[in-house]
């Protein structure tokens, strides 16, 4: 007998886009759940895992630009869309979907059993 688990979406809202100055990350913890939130210089809003899987270096403190951001302890990078290692052989990093309302809230979504 195998067990039925059902997804739902939760959404939570992460405040102001304007707590993230263009160009940076921040971490932020949902539900025990530890984030790192990226705003780039085009204003767009990235959320993955907030430690890099190679040597948990926090993410958030990393260098972001054309789509990617570099782990502050050993230079890796990741495409801060997709998570995926760019150059080197690492794991990918856990991505979430964020958006940004149109009163500038972040909205970030997480799936629930």
């Amino acid at each position: 007998m195998s067990a039925t688990f059902i997804l739902h979406e939760v959404k939570y809202n992460l405040g102001s886009i304007e707590h993230i100055p263009p160009g940076e990350g921040r971490r932020y913890e949902v539900e025990g759940l530890s984030l790192a939130v990226f705003r780039t210089r085009e204003n767009r809003v990235f959320a993955t895992q907030a430690v890099c899987p190679h040597r948990e270096g926090p993410l958030a403190d990393g260098i972001i630009g054309a789509g990617k951001v570099i782990c502050p302890l050993h230079g890796y990078k990741f495409n801060l869309a997709t998570g995926e290692p760019v150059g080197h052989p690492c794991a990918a990093l856990k991505t979430y979907p964020v958006v940004v309302t149109s009163d500038g809230h972040m909205i970030l979504t997480l799936e629930r059993v």
